[in-house]
This record gives structure tokens, C-alpha cells and sequence, in this order.
């Protein structure tokens, strides 16, 4: 198939087929399509649907985001993961109502400057909410495109990356980008999905080598697996008698940067010191079930006790550490496991009293 074939087949396809009914096809503008690009990283539509209506509703605009406390970004955004991706989404609309007076850059050049934008978001921000001929490259084009050409090799790696862009940008036409991009995400993520593609259904598939080859599972190739290295860490409950549980603020750099969490200890020998911080006396104590989360480098299994604590002189929360009450709990961000684990404190807590 020809480019004009390849888009002009796309296009016919995605008029019958394609979506159009997404929260952030409606309204459109570049600051809507830039959040739900960034959301969609990684992460299912079908997860993305609530959580992009609900930050919609708290923050509209791109100057909302920028002067919104970060305690509410993050708030917004547990339970989405891949934190980074919110600090980042707040420190590139702090740039755009600083040095672009609130406007989105018309350039995927300049689109890529911003935090946590890469040339493909550029390039769907662009297409998609300003009609400029943009090629993209996420997750389902990718696949796409693998297929279509047969290419050998992970796309991670950069000379594959390079080959597949050179192949986006050649099949992207100049008229209707903005449908085009939006009918090539549609076709990954509902025909030529990861294991089980609806060939018979494809409009490109007469120009599909790997569907000619009989191997469409075989592209795109997956990136060589590691061994995920494991680590351990006790994280203590320390539960008040009003059902308030201790918290601290990650730093805001690095693993579960800027999100609350429980205190981290090596082994329950360290409880001591931290409860002399706190002027706390320690009371009974059990152990949870343990929790394992995954992350995309290491695999962080969870040493879970509920204790309970008599502060034994007044205390004041700071900036790095607050009392979580469970019962009315502030909009912080919490880490994913964390908030998994405050679940099952409050349950065995209420347990408690109702017995």
C-alpha cells in the first residue's frame, strides 16, 4: 500500500469505526488532550475515564493546575501510579502560565521542552488539539506499525525506535491529522491488540507483512526480561487511640516522590527510636498480611504491623509527617500500597471496637 493508501484506508475506517464519544474528545483543547495523554501512559482508558473527569472537575484549566497545591495533584491522581507523571503534568503547566502566558506552544518542538512530554505526547497533543501534521509513536502505534512493517528487533531499542518513527512520519498525511492520530491509537488499542488482533477486521491488513507472514504476535518483539531484584521493608501502623494513623512525606524526589506514606523500617527493633520521636508508648501490636507491589525495576515486598499508641505528651505535625485520621481523611496523595494498607488498618480496627 501506497502512504495515500495506507492513511486514506485509515481514515475510512476510523469514520465508520472509530471513537469518539471520550471525555476529552469533547471540548477538545491542548490542555484537555495533554492530560489525558499523560494519564493514558501506561495506564488502560478504561482506568483513565473517571480519573480524568474527576481532575477535570477540580482543576479545568492548565492556570488551575499550576497554582494547585501539590498535596491535591497527587491526591487526584492516586490509585494511577507512575507519580512522576503528576509532578511532572504540575511543573510543565507552572511553565506554560509562566512563560507561554497560559498557552500551549504551537510546535511539537516545543511541546517536547516541557516536563514529562516526549516527542510522541508532542505529537499527539499537537495533531490531535491543533490540527499540525505531527507522526506519533505510543504503546498502540507502536504494535501497529511493528506488524504492518515486520520490524525486527525491541522498540525500545533506539535504533528500532528510529526506524519505526521514520515509517509514522512517512504514512502521516497532511489532511485530517488530527483524525488520523486519533483512528491509529483507536486501531491498536481495539483491533491489532497485544495477543489475540482482529485481522479479518484491520483496514490495512492487505498491506500488513507480518499478517501476510501468518506471525502477528511475533511484532512488535518484547524487550529481553531481567530477573526483577526483591526488596523488603517493615512499614509500622502506629494507630492512636482516636484511629488516627502516623504518615510521612516521601521526598519529593524519587520513589513515591512527594506522596505520603507509612514509616519505613528495617526491622521492628527500629520501632523504638521512632516512637521516642514522637513521644509515643507502644501497645499492642499484630502483624498484617504481607503485600507485595511491582515496580518497573524491583519488586518491594511489605512487612505490615498495626500497633497501637498512647502519645505520651502533645505533639505538633510538621511538614514531613502528620496523624491521618481514618475516619475523615484529608485529599493527600497516597501511595498506592499505602492506601491499600490504611483499607485493611481501618477494617481491623473497626473490628476491634465491634467486638
Amino acid at each position: 500500500m501506497s502512504p495515500e493508501q495506507f492513511s486514506g484506508a485509515v481514515l475510512d475506517w476510523y469514520d465508520a469505526h472509530g471513537r469518539k464519544d471520550l471525555p476529552w474528545q469533547q471540548g477538545i483543547t491542548p490542555y484537555r488532550v495533554w492530560v489525558s495523554e499523560i494519564m493514558l501512559q501506561q495506564t488502560q482508558v478504561s482506568t483513565v475515564l473517571g480519573y480524568f473527569d474527576r481532575f477535570m472537575d477540580a482543576l479545568p484549566t492548565v492556570r488551575d493546575l499550576a497554582e494547585a497545591p501539590e498535596d491535591e495533584v497527587l491526591h487526584l491522581w492516586t490509585g494511577l501510579g507512575y507519580y512522576t507523571r503528576a509532578r511532572n503534568l504540575q511543573k510543565a503547566a507552572k511553565i506554560v502560565v509562566e512563560r507561554h502566558g497560559g498557552e500551549f506552544p504551537r510546535s511539537v518542538e516545543q511541546l517536547a521542552e516541557l516536563p514529562g512530554i516526549g516527542r510522541s505526547t508532542a505529537g499527539a497533543i499537537a495533531s490531535l488539539s491543533m490540527g499540525l501534521r505531527a507522526p506519533i509513536l505510543d504503546g498502540n502505534v507502536k504494535r501497529v506499525l511493528a506488524r504492518y512493517a515486520a520490524q525486527a528487533g525491541y522498540p525500545g531499542e533506539p535504533k528500532v525506535a528510529a526506524k519505526l518513527w521514520e515509517l509514522a512520519e512517512r504514512l502521516t498525511p497532511h489532511a485530517r491529522v488530527n483524525h488520523y492520530t486519533q483512528a491509529m491509537m483507536d486501531l491498536g488499542a481495539t483491533l491489532c491488540t497485544r495477543s489475540k488482533p482482529s485481522c479479518l477486521l484491520c483496514p490495512v491488513r492487505s498491506g500488513c507483512r507480518a499478517h501476510l507472514l501468518g506471525r502477528e504476535t511475533a511484532y512488535p518483539e518484547s524487550r529481553p526480561r531481567k530477573a526483577l531484584p526483591q526488596k523488603h521493608t517493615l512499614m509500622p501502623i502506629l494507630a492512636s487511640r482516636d484511629g488516627a494513623i502516623l504518615l510521612y512525606r516521601r521526598p519529593s524526589s524519587g520513589l513515591w516522590g512527594g506522596l505520603w506514606s507509612l514509616p519505613e523500617l528495617d526491622d521492628l527493633a527500629a520501632l523504638a527510636p521512632l516512637a521516642a520521636r514522637h513521644a509515643l508508648e507502644l501497645g499492642e501490636r499484630h502483624e498484617l498480611p504481607a503485600l507485595t507491589h511491582t515496580f518497573s525495576h524491583f519488586q518491594l515486598a511489605i512487612e505490615p504491623w498495626l500497633i497501637h499508641v498512647e502519645a505520651t505528651s502533645p505533639a505538633v505535625a510538621e511538614g514531613d509527617w502528620l496523624w491521618y485520621n481514618l475516619a475523615t481523611p484529608p485529599r493527600l496523595g497516597l501511595a498506592a500500597p499505602v492506601k491499600k494498607l490504611l483499607k485493611r488498618a481501618a477494617a481491623e480496627l473497626n473490628a476491634g471496637e465491634s467486638s
